[in-house]
């Protein structure tokens, strides 16, 4: 009788525990901190993209950029799900602070290349110059799945405010990464040297950025909010260990839904918007400026499920099909009537992209931890965020098809 009382109780979870008090909001900026962290190193790679444009004319960058990372990122995911006692084995701590120091050191190669060579031109820039870089935005993937996997699936056995602040985190990342390379750009010069400087600048202060988000995950499971939460979550020994098929079955319909939202997304968002669309007016600056329309776009999106949730999974699935539209007006915007390839109705549907991603994204990672038992809720998050990098990889390769 007193274990299945115990079970009983366990099933309420932390979320159900109104008396827990998060002073001061610290732990939920944290997490908000740390879902920043977590996307920042990608949006610093595809924002930067008319430094790396300038050194490498020749190569599609954004495109390679995509499928590089993203594929990496979804290996380890796929890793972290086969192996079941990864979070026991390895602690949240070091999962969080291997990631971030990973995302540091890759996120300083291009630049320490760049200084290694300097003085040589796009021109000058040999291969396998090129292929370290593309290198290290593999590894910053790698690094990705090992942060984004951790971090998601201890936030879906918390209240779901908590998810709700690493998705807005991570929005927020494109948002400030995007003023950060304005100000960098508009602060100097428009020459080639210029240029550089003001990347080299760039890729420091992300740097610094993340250094931050390594403190903050120290800092996290000391707070006396988080302690009380963790006392709260249920005992693993007290249920069958779930299984990820099982899971992944029961919360089927979200799965697709985040899976349709990132094909769709990632096979215009940044290659296609990056490299195939152009403007005699704002030149190199229209690339930077789709990406931060974007970037802001989706962080609203995010932002908006702090003032209504959508309850229903099937309308949000529905949502995300119906997503599918973007493909015809998109193509409109490079083949179409010459008024629908000027800058404003691009910017129109970017900043549509980027604020429907955001919200059903948003949506269905909170909907889907509570669809299912507290005990299965860490595994369902890591499950919506396998399905997610699938959508992600998908994307990728289907935006090389803007180019045959």
């Amino acid at each position: 009788m007193t274990a299945r009382m115990q079970k009983m109780e366990g099933e309420k979870g932390a979320a159900d525990h109104p008396e827990t008090r998060d002073t001061y909001k610290i732990a939920y900026i944290i997490h908000f901190l740390l879902g920043a962290g977590n996307l920042l190193p990608w949006n610093a790679f595809i924002t930067a993209i008319d430094y790396f444009g300038y050194l490498y004319p020749t190569k599609h960058i954004e495109k390679v950029f995509s499928v590089a990372y993203m594929s990496s990122s979804v290996l380890v995911l796929l890793i972290v799900v086969s192996w079941g006692g990864w979070s026991k084995q390895l602690s949240y701590r070091l999962r969080m602070n291997m990631g971030f120091c990973i995302f540091v050191l890759s996120l300083m190669v291009a630049p320490l290349i760049d200084w290694s060579s300097s003085g040589s031109g796009p021109e000058g820039r040999s291969n396998g110059a090129y292929g370290v870089t593309v290198a290290s935005v593999v590894v910053c993937g790698i690094a990705d799945g090992l942060i984004g996997g951790s971090l998601i699936g201890a936030a879906g056995k918390l209240p779901k405010q908590y998810m709700q602040a690493v998705f807005a985190g991570t929005a927020s990342s494109g948002v400030l990464i995007s003023i950060l390379r304005i100000i960098t750009k508009a602060s100097l010069p428009q020459n080639p040297q210029r240029l550089r400087t003001s990347a080299h600048f760039y890729f420091i202060v992300s740097a610094i950025i993340l250094l931050c988000c390594v403190l903050s995950s120290n800092l996290l499971y000391k707070l006396p909010v988080m302690e009380q939460l963790c006392k709260l979550a249920p005992d693993d020994s007290l249920f069958p260990k779930p299984k990820f098929r099982a899971v992944a079955r029961k919360i089927r319909w979200p799965a697709f839904g985040v899976l349709m939202i990132y094909i769709v997304t990632l096979s215009i968002f940044p290659g296609f918007i990056a490299e195939d669309l152009s403007s005699k007016l704002l030149k190199d600056w229209y690339p930077v400026l789709l990406i931060t329309i974007y970037n802001v776009a989706d962080f609203t999106g995010k932002s908006l499920t702090a003032i209504y949730v959508l309850k229903s999974i099937k309308k949000a699935t529905w949502g995300c099909i119906l997503r599918l539209v973007f493909y015809p007006l998109f193509a409109a915007c490079l083949n179409g009537p010459k008024w629908l390839k000027t800058e404003v109705p691009v910017a129109i549907l970017t900043f549509m992209l980027g604020v429907t991603n955001g919200y059903l994204t948003s949506v269905l990672m909170i909907l889907a931890p509570m669809a299912v038992s507290v005990s299965e809720a860490e595994l369902s998050a890591i499950a919506m965020v396998v399905f997610l990098g699938i959508g992600l990889v998908g994307g990728s390769a289907i935006g090389w098809f803007w180019i045959i």
